[in-house]
């Protein structure tokens, strides 16, 4: 089995790294010179995947041209919000709409994406397809955040996610979803942690570890420590 779709979500207003973001779309601002869409494209060409869907709405002109420009080596395919913001949950599904596949993969370009974790995302893809699931999602513990002011979100036992005082683990941006997850919204504006909460009361939520440093732009302050990354 494999993924043969891969949503970027690249809609968001990137408020935390104003003033950068008023006049750059946060998939578009640059450490060493390459932007963080560009990392998160690479690494999805180098997956293997067939097509990329990525959505737009603060800036998103400026994505679409270097859409453009680049000539990426892979079918990419740009869904627009709309008039208002869809948050990551309604971006979610508005791109989804448009695969014909059933299962995801689904990045945040604010994570720095290298060729580290092509193993592990393939790891987490076959540990999914082998329990067949309808979610995994690629955490990390805080230790190896380089953001050491990130609080946690979940803790892990047995690739089970679990809400409990301890939240050892983060979310790095990237997870399998199986569109039957959506059956029952439509698109309109809401977070994909509502659904996430809905598989946590059922003990449903599914995690896959990561070892590798977790470099995230979470704000200016790390944005000048990464510059050169």
């Amino acid at each position: 089995m494999k993924i043969n779709s891969a949503l970027i979500l690249c809609a968001g207003l990137g408020k935390r790294l104003n003033p950068l973001t008023i006049k750059t779309p946060k998939p578009l601002l640059k450490l060493n010179n390459i932007t963080l869409l560009e990392r998160c494209i690479n690494l999805i060409v180098k997956l293997k995947i067939q097509k990329i869907f990525l959505n737009t709405f603060h800036l998103g002109h400026q994505i679409f041209d270097f859409i453009e420009t680049k000539k990426f080596p892979i079918d990419i395919q740009i869904i627009e919000d709309g008039k208002n913001i869809l948050d990551t949950g309604g971006g979610i599904l508005n791109m989804a709409n448009h695969s014909t596949y059933d299962d995801l993969l689904i990045l945040n370009p604010d994570t720095v994406w290298t060729e580290k974790f092509i193993d592990e995302i393939n790891e987490m893809k076959n540990f999914y397809f082998s329990k067949n699931l309808n979610n995994t999602l690629l955490v990390t513990k805080k230790i190896l955040s380089f953001d050491q002011n990130l609080k946690g979100d979940f803790d892990l036992k047995n690739n089970l996610l679990l809400k409990n005082d301890k939240k050892d683990f983060i979310y790095i941006g990237c997870q399998i979803l199986n569109k039957n997850l959506f059956r029952s919204y439509k698109v309109h504006n809401f977070s994909i942690s509502k659904i996430w909460d809905e598989l946590l009361k059922k003990n449903k939520l599914n995690g896959f570890q990561s070892l590798n440093k977790f470099y995230h732009l979470t704000n200016l302050e790390t944005f000048k420590k990464l510059e050169d990354f």
